[in-house]
């Protein structure tokens, strides 16, 4: 739904376009994400802090989560730099690798609250202050990057590219520190697959084709004609790409400037 919604109002209230292309991609990024979480198992159910942090404490979450922070720390200090301004996968990638930490805290803070309300002693315990620190962390990054993002590429791309990978690195995360994969059957498993392929083509579809005008309007025309569909482009892409240009092409006219 926050997928939809966006494209939508970035069409209407931003002058932001959306083909029909891009609508399937969305429309596909939905569906892969639903069938991925239909056929998701059960995660184990941990109703205590310290059976979270046992969970935390396990040799493949720390080492699932080391290497998540080293591909974080080199998307932010080496390759956001860089090409930040113009690959839209940095920025967002940031997020929803930071993502996997902001879920699994909120998991945590939730059986704290539970267990406040229960009368056990969870603000004594070391784990939920740990919890709240990398909670507010992981949030303000996210906030950050995907601000950045949004200020310099097309909202109805910015959204559902970020709900795809946050929602392939919150499924992973899960699988990871609740063990899923242990019950997941063959159906599932197909089922997982099916719709994360659907989700590569959806995305496919919303950023490889963004520039064509295509549309209900004029599908049949283009199809009829079998001529090259015209191609459009947001005034961000514009503004790059004049920025990115240092060579000048030869058809147009040169003007000297003599300094005296």
């Amino acid at each position: 739904f926050s997928v939809l919604c966006s494209a939508i109002l970035s069409s209407y209230l931003l002058g932001e376009r959306l083909n029909l292309l891009g609508k399937l991609g969305c429309m596909l990024s939905l569906v892969g994400s639903t069938v991925m979480v239909i056929h998701a198992p059960e995660d184990e159910e941990v109703t205590t802090l310290d059976e979270m942090s046992s969970k935390l404490k396990e040799p493949g979450f720390l080492a699932y989560a080391a290497i998540l922070l080293a591909v974080c720390f080199l998307l932010i200090f080496y390759l956001a730099p860089r090409y930040g301004q113009s690959n839209i996968l940095i920025y967002l990638t940031i997020c929803s690798v930071i993502g996997a930490f902001s879920v699994s805290s909120v998991k945590g803070l939730g059986i704290a609250i539970k267990g406040f309300f229960a009368g056990r002693p969870v603000l004594q315990h070391p784990l939920t202050w740990i919890l709240v620190i990398t909670l507010v962390a992981s949030v303000t990054t996210q906030i950050n990057y995907l601000n950045k993002s949004l200020d310099i590429f097309n909202t109805s791309l910015v959204f559902p590219i970020y709900y795809v990978l946050f929602t392939t690195i919150v499924i992973t995360t899960s699988i990871i520190l609740f063990k899923e994969w242990v019950t997941m059957t063959v159906v599932d498993i197909i089922g997982t697959v099916c719709g994360f392929l659907t989700i590569i083509l959806g995305v496919f579809l919303l950023h490889a084709f963004k520039d064509m005008d295509v549309s209900l309007g004029n599908l049949r025309q283009v199809l009829q004609s079998g001529e090259q569909v015209p191609v459009t482009r947001d005034d961000k892409n514009i503004l790059i790409e004049v920025d990115n240009s240092s060579i000048a092409p030869e058809d147009k006219p040169k003007v000297f400037m003599i300094y005296t």
